[in-house]
């Protein structure tokens, strides 16, 4: 492992998109950055599909064997608000990551240019303001499925930065075992894990990555609430369900001991700025290493197809 910086300060955005609306949301997104310029952080996070949205709560009208018009207009809506990569939108990230002198690690819908395919997306920015690359979700969850299409292992993305290997996965990948030896084996110290998944049993995945693969897992979610939403969706009606709170957070960092630095965050937006020791990575892996010493090459082989 090389050398790499002892202190790592980071920013965990756990906050909400304007909803459907990607310039306000970009808008927004850089005034959070430039603030956490401000405090002199290293590395900003935003959640899962931060930009134009989750779309926690809609069905665009997918039923087995049939769709509807109206949910195609709301499904328009949220590709309409979907960014390209590379673009004007990501020239606006990079400026305000540049402006800020930080890493920065974005999650949001990818408009595919060529064809009308969406991806969940995670996009990766230097202090530069250079888009330094993508990962696209490996296998969207449920009925996710209906909205996003399948990315694959060229996007595979790690950064050899200062501070070590940086790579995400982002939400339930998370549970594939073979994605996170992937990642192991590329040697990320810093995982980035951008998610839609609020429940508590999702910070047990949290601890366990951290001390799988003996690194900081940095967990960031959305907090989102009903009244957040545009009310003149088609399919508005389908919110009347869902809880007032949507997405109450859990936002959290975890080091490679298994042991919080940051606590999950719960029920309000906050971005939270921790400093990371990064000495720590090293300390944990002189008796776990997953893909050095404490690996079986000669019995398990792993073949990812990044072409």
């Amino acid at each position: 492992m090389k050398e790499t910086e002892k202190k790592l300060k980071v920013a965990v955005a756990q906050v909400a998109p304007v909803i459907l609306d990607m310039e306000k949301t970009i808008e927004k997104a850089i005034g959070i950055i430039k603030e956490a310029g401000k405090e002199n952080v290293d590395l900003v996070v935003f959640p899962e599909s931060y930009i134009p949205a989750y779309p926690r709560g809609f069905s665009y009208g997918f039923v087995v064997g049939s769709r509807t018009m109206e949910g195609r207009e709301d499904w328009k809506r949220y590709y309409d608000n979907s960014i390209m990569i590379p673009s004007m939108e990501t020239e606006l990230l990079g400026a305000a990551a540049k402006e800020a002198g930080v890493y920065l690690s974005m999650g949001v819908t990818e408009r595919d240019s060529v064809t009308c395919s969406l991806y969940c997306t995670n996009i990766f920015f230097g202090p530069d303001g250079s888009l330094l690359g993508k990962h696209r979700k490996l296998k969207p969850t449920g009925t996710e499925r209906c909205i996003w299409g399948e990315g694959d292992a060229s996007t595979l993305t790690t950064l050899d930065t200062p501070y070590g290997v940086m790579g995400s996965l982002i939400c339930w990948e998370n549970y594939m075992p073979l994605a996170r030896t992937a990642m192991y084996a590329k040697g990320v110290s810093i995982y980035i894990a951008p998610t839609a998944d609020s429940r508590e049993e999702w910070q047990s995945t949290m601890k366990h990555i951290s001390l799988e693969g003996r690194c900081f897992v940095i967990g960031c979610n959305q907090f989102v609430t009903k009244d957040m939403y545009p009310t003149d969706l088609n399919y508005y009606s389908e919110l009347e369900s869902q809880p007032e709170n949507m997405c109450p957070g859990g936002s959290c960092i975890v080091d490679p001991f298994g042991k919080y630095v940051v606590e999950p965050v719960w029920n309000r937006e906050d971005v939270v700025i921790a400093e990371l020791d990064l000495d720590k990575v090293v300390l944990s892996r002189i008796d776990f290493d997953p893909c050095g010493h404490y690996s079986r090459p000669d019995v398990f082989e792993l073949i990812v197809h990044e072409k």
